[in-house]
């Protein structure tokens, strides 16, 4: 199972699905798991809190478990911006490979203002990058820098990956 993590903007479901269809695994977006009363705060342009992520993260893990449960490949990708939010995803999972994406603050940006029709709007970006706690050595994480094209992005995980 591969975990792909990074603030919004960072190209997190383009290379996600990619990544799965590559593999020929199941893909699945973080922001799926997201409350409606969660999107609607978001959409307003208040960043949620860490008692509002709870959930969340519990519906995300619990996929993820039943993923592997079934004997299933699969990439899921979130945005898990604090180590406690990875490690609540990787609890019991130590397999999951984890990628960080990674860009600068202005090419992230960027990408958020030319985004049309997503909940989650550019100016939360700076909330985002307040909250990130970038991946530890300790995590074993895959820091895959996002200036370049998803297929390459890809190709890099792709490379790195042990089956």
């Amino acid at each position: 199972m591969v975990l792909v993590v990074g603030v919004a903007g960072s190209g997190k479901s383009t290379v996600g699905r990619l990544l799965a269809e590559r593999l020929g695994w199941v893909y699945k977006d973080a922001d799926e798991f997201h409350s409606d009363a969660d999107r609607a705060k978001m959409a307003a342009g208040h960043p949620l809190t860490d008692r509002d992520r709870g959930p969340w993260l519990t519906a995300v893990g619990r996929w993820m478990g039943q993923m592997r449960a079934d004997g299933r490949g699969a990439v899921v990708t979130c945005s898990a911006l604090k180590r406690d939010y990875r490690d609540a995803l990787r609890a019991g999972h130590r397999e999951i490979q984890l990628v960080y994406l990674r860009g600068t603050r202005e090419l992230l940006h960027s990408r958020l203002a030319a985004r049309a029709g997503h909940f989650f709007p550019a100016d939360l970006l700076d909330s985002q990058l307040e909250d990130l706690q970038e991946p530890g050595p300790d995590e074993h994480a895959w820091v895959v820098e996002i200036d370049r094209s998803p297929e390459s992005i890809v190709a890099t995980v792709l490379s790195r990956m042990s089956f």
